[in-house]
């Protein structure tokens, strides 16, 4: 009897998680990676092959090694693709949170850009945000009003950061903020790039309500540059794979928490 082929889902979700281990790891042999996740040697090369085409690991002779942290976390492709399930269902459940009538904003993170779609289905929303890609998902759908803030573009997040970006948004107001971040440790928030961590900082100042957006793989890790913490924050959205070492931080800090079930395959939406 032949074996049943693997979802297109269930293979990504394989991809990830070797991608990740490679992240954790820095350099693995290719052979321990096929034992480590149980397939055939030629399985394990078309999946490295994909994430290498991706620019996502580095495939050498025998063995493969991630990128150095800061090229994993600017990588626009990354941060695109990875988690993309969990992300869909946490912008599920943060657009729970946003009414007809309020003043939005949303940062840069490609955690959010699964809220961002479904903001089209609420009626007479103004969305402040400092990402090109936010502005162009939402300027068709006539319910949006979309401001966007302006100052020193990043090719590599699509987005614009800096003091015209902060100074623009010390004159604004939204009535709900949420931003994602790239590192959370022990409730501590780090991004690898100055500029966007005094963003994420400027968006709290921003908002009579600030929500927190992240996804499991952002926990337990560091970068250069710290921006508060979660206790800075009303609400953490985050799912059910998060370290429980995590949210006993977040709860400490006084920090409400939303946490979801993952579906593997995602929920489904439209604008």
């Amino acid at each position: 009897m032949s074996k049943t082929r693997p979802s297109d889902a269930a293979v990504e979700h394989r991809r990830q998680e070797i991608l990740d281990h490679v992240i954790a790891t820095g350099e693995v042999r290719i052979d321990d990676l096929t034992t480590r996740f149980g397939v055939s040697l030629m399985t394990m090369h078309r999946d490295l092959d994909d994430l290498a085409e991706r620019r996502l690991l580095r495939k050498l002779r025998g063995k493969v090694e991630a990128y150095p942290a800061t090229t994993m976390e600017s990588a626009a492709r990354f941060r695109d693709t990875f988690n993309q399930a969990t992300k869909d269902t946490l912008g599920e459940a943060a657009a729970a949170h946003v009414h007809s009538g309020q003043t939005v904003f949303v940062d840069d993170s490609t955690t959010l850009f699964p809220l961002v779609r479904r903001l089209g289905r609420v009626e007479d929303l103004t969305v402040i945000t400092n990402s090109l890609e936010a502005a162009r998902i939402l300027g068709p759908v006539k319910s949006v009003e979309v401001v966007l803030a302006g100052g020193r573009y990043h090719h590599e997040y699509d987005s614009c950061a800096g003091p015209d970006v902060l100074a623009f948004l010390e004159r604004t107001h939204a009535d709900i903020a949420f931003v994602s971040v790239a590192a959370v440790a022990v409730g501590r928030l780090f991004h690898p790039v100055q500029d966007y961590a005094a963003l994420k900082q400027a968006a709290l100042r921003t908002a009579s309500h600030n929500v927190l957006v992240v996804d499991n793989s952002k926990f337990g890790r560091t970068a250069t540059f710290a921006h508060g913490d979660i206790g800075d924050y009303d609400l953490l959205i985050t799912d059910d794979l998060t370290p429980t070492e995590e949210i006993e931080a977040a709860l400490n800090a006084g920090t409400a928490i939303e946490q979801v079930e993952c579906d593997p395959e995602g929920p489904e939406y439209e604008i």
